[in-house]
């Protein structure tokens, strides 16, 4: 209906070089970020997958506003840890308050999901996550870097 999903990637890198894959530090097989990720139904699908993803760290490194009707639309840039070792950049696609919007700085710490069998830099914020999970996925994580 749109053309080819890299003339719509190429389109929104153009409209808003702040959401290239350059400028959000990821490679080039990240796939992009929706412009309206209501009308993508490949991008329902992915949320229905993360929101059950398995659960890692990330720390915010930044954000980009990119819309919201009520509630701001923003673009979450993390350095994600996860149990295994691996670590990547991860881009969460969050629509939040003004409250939590005002409250985010560089270097916090989030539970955030991923989907371990695509690793395409996408991940949530796992709001849902049980404290005692988050702990011991933060211990596991810390003891790994301990010699």
């Amino acid at each position: 209906m749109f053309g080819s999903q890299k003339k719509l990637n190429d389109m929104v890198a153009q409209l808003r070089p702040d959401l290239s894959r350059e400028s959000l530090g990821v490679g080039p097989d990240f796939p992009g970020v929706a412009p309206n990720p209501y009308l993508s139904g490949e991008a329902r699908k992915r949320n229905a997958e993360l929101r059950t993803g398995a659960l890692a760290l990330g720390v915010l490194v930044d954000w980009r506003e990119v819309g919201g009707d009520g509630r701001p639309r923003v673009v979450l840039m993390f350095d994600v840890e996860t149990i295994g070792g691996i670590s990547f950049r991860g881009i969460a696609d969050e629509s939040l308050t003004i409250t939590e919007l005002t409250r985010l700085a560089p270097g916090q710490t989030f539970p955030v999901r991923y989907r371990p069998a695509v690793m395409d830099h996408y991940v949530a914020l796992a709001r849902d996550a049980d404290p005692a999970e988050v702990q011991r996925v933060s211990d596991e994580i810390a003891s790994r870097k301990r010699p």
